[in-house]
C-alpha cells in the first residue's frame, strides 16, 4: 500500500546539492491501470498502481535494463524526466522533491510517504511546501505523461 501526499512548490531557497538525488525517467505502458516503467540512475523498475489518490495499492519490481528497453518500445510519448532530491523531515519522514525537465520544465512537486492514513492526514507540511494536490489527478505523473502541464 502506498500512502502519500503531493504538493506543488517553488524551487526551495536552500542548497539542494547537500542531499541525495536520483535522475529519473519514466514511461507509462498503460494509464488505466497505471503500469509504469522507471529508470532511476542505473536501476530499472516496473510498477503497477491501483486507482486512488492519497492511498492506493502499488506493486513494484526491479527489472533489467534490457526488459526496460523492450517495454519502452510499447510506449508512444516522451518520458517524464526529473531529478528527485531526498530531503529529511521531522519524524523520520522524507520529502521527495521532484524538479521536472523536458516538456514539464518549470514544474516542482514534493511528495511525502506515510506509514498510515492517519499520519498522512495529520501531517503539517513545512513552509516551503505549496498547494496540496494529493487529490488533484492532473498532477499525477501518469496524467502529466499523457496531458502535460495543467493550465
Amino acid at each position: 500500500m502506498e500512502i502519500e501526499r503531493k504538493f506543488l512548490c517553488n524551487k526551495p531557497d536552500f542548497e539542494l546539492s547537500v542531499y541525495k538525488k536520483a535522475n529519473i525517467i519514466q514511461y507509462y505502458v498503460s494509464t488505466e491501470p497505471v503500469i509504469r516503467i522507471r529508470r532511476s540512475d542505473n536501476s530499472f523498475f516496473l510498477t503497477i498502481k491501483s486507482k486512488g489518490s492519497v492511498s492506493r495499492q502499488e506493486l513494484e519490481m526491479e527489472i533489467s535494463e534490457k526488459e526496460f528497453d523492450n517495454l519502452v518500445k510499447l510506449t508512444d510519448k516522451a518520458p517524464v524526466s526529473k531529478t528527485r532530491y531526498f530531503i529529511p523531515l521531522e519524524n523520520s519522514l522524507t520529502a521527495e522533491l521532484d524538479i521536472y525537465d523536458g516538456t514539464l520544465s518549470g514544474l516542482f512537486t514534493v511528495e511525502v510517504e506515510f506509514e498510515s492514513l492517519e499520519d498522512a492526514v495529520s501531517f503539517t507540511p513545512p513552509e516551503w511546501f505549496g498547494k496540496d494536490v494529493s487529490e488533484d489527478n492532473r498532477y499525477k505523473n501518469s496524467s502529466l505523461y499523457i496531458k502535460g502541464l495543467p493550465e
